[in-house]
């Protein structure tokens, strides 16, 4: 006998089971750590029953979704046609995304205000007086950056120079804008040559600053010391890649999810949508090389940095960098220590620590073979430095680094309604 046919998407749940969609873009780290916090959600209360595939917001909307029969739905509305789909359902839906207007769903979205905020302190902090903003122009996100980012600096007496892409079709979707932007390499170049040095800028999101770094590699401009860049998202695979490695806002995914999936149950028993949008702010800035300097306005400084930087793991000492700058030794030394802090020597020493920190953390290398791709000479010099600077061997520096990586970004759900406080 011939069984009929279940319709996909369709499980048979449990007793009190809610049966509930996901339609999240599972190719980028944003759709993938949004849905830990949706299955933290469910590992908690164990009450869904989930549908979901793999799927990525350039694709169709899947098949079996206009005709699934379930309790709720939780989507990354990237269309008008998908927010119809979702609507005609006659479910309670929840849209993490916010790219269609009026699209009649609730929306839990990251506080762009925040995260333009925290970009434009943590650049004043490294003490620029010229700014500038890069985003993909029609992307509501970019958009919404942008706007905060300017708002942020005028309120602090900075205007802010913002990159015009060539004229760009308002109805295509926001990764077809994306790759719009790698169509215009020159045009970004020109912008970036044209800006007042030295100048610190935001990206919208993490793949546009890996572009503008790309571009500032061509024209042979210093990063970070003629131009430091962040972006947003914290996406550590752009953002470790990137070089020099960037900069970013971290959102805070996790939580998005997680009250995503607290809204939509608290809808499907029966609760008022919001009347606006739950916004979740950010976590914090994650610092790496894109955004490590005191700006500079002394060229021959620059000459003097970007010489160390390109050599940093030769065996260069401060008469070499002085020469790179054209001036004595005594009078660089003078002029780099007020403008940074500390001596050049102790920067250079700084800096090959970082790389250091890095390699225990990221490889498995000896420290021997560290000290020699750094700089030091032998690996016991290596030890004993490193410990008089950090407070800690070497060796434990690796062990907690592990530690910390698999045990990163521990999330703890809050209890509070996040949609209170919009009612």
């Amino acid at each position: 006998m011939r069984m009929k046919a279940r319709i996909p998407g369709n499980p048979v749940p449990r007793r009190g089971q809610r049966r509930v969609a996901l339609l999240v873009d599972f190719s980028r780290a944003y759709g993938r750590l949004l849905l830990l916090g949706v299955a933290k959600f469910v590992r908690e209360h164990h009450e869904w029953s989930v549908q979901s595939e793999e799927w990525r917001w350039t694709e169709p909307v899947p098949t079996w979704l206009s005709d699934w029969k379930g309790d709720g739905v939780i989507a990354w509305v990237e269309t008008p046609e998908l927010a119809g789909i979702i609507r005609r359902l006659g479910v309670p839906a929840v849209d993490v995304r916010g790219a269609v207007p009026d699209s009649g769903l609730p929306l839990v979205d990251t506080d762009n205000e925040v995260a333009a905020k925290l970009a434009a302190e943590h650049l004043m902090e490294c003490g620029f007086r010229h700014y500038a903003y890069c985003g993909f122009a029609g992307a509501n996100y970019s958009r919404d950056r942008e706007h905060w980012f300017r708002a942020h600096l005028s309120r602090h007496g900075f205007t802010c120079a913002v990159y015009e892409a060539p004229a760009t079709p308002s109805d295509l979707r926001t990764v077809e804008l994306e790759k719009r932007g790698l169509l215009f390499p020159a045009h970004l170049a020109a912008w970036l040559k044209r800006l007042p040095k030295p100048v610190g800028i935001m990206a919208c999101n993490d793949i546009r600053g890996q572009q503008v770094l790309n571009a500032c590699r061509r024209l042979d401009l210093l990063v970070p010391e003629e131009v430091a860049v962040i972006g947003v998202d914290n996406d550590e695979v752009f953002c470790e890649l990137s070089d020099p490695s960037l900069s970013s806002v971290e959102l805070d995914t996790l939580h998005i999810g997680y009250a995503t999936a607290t809204l939509l149950e608290y809808l499907m028993a029966g609760g008022k949508p919001p009347l606006k949008p739950i916004l979740i702010p950010p976590v914090g800035v994650v610092t790496r090389r894109s955004t490590d300097v005191l700006a500079m306005n002394d060229s021959q400084l620059v000459a003097g940095v970007r010489f160390m930087r390109e050599h940093l793991f030769e065996e260069i000492g401060v008469n070499d960098l002085a020469q790179a700058a054209g001036l004595s030794r005594r009078l660089f030394e003078r002029r780099f220590s007020a403008q940074v802090g500390r001596p050049p020597k102790a920067e250079m020493l700084r800096l090959r620590l970082e790389r250091v920190k890095a390699l225990l953390a990221d490889t498995d290398w000896p420290l021997a073979q560290i000290a020699e791709r750094t700089g030091f000479k032998y690996g016991e010099y290596l030890h004993t430095i490193f410990t008089e600077k950090t407070g800690t061997t070497p060796g434990k520096f690796r062990q907690n680094a592990k530690l910390e990586f698999r045990g990163r970004k521990p999330f703890r759900s809050r209890s509070a309604k996040p949609w209170a406080a919009t009612r």
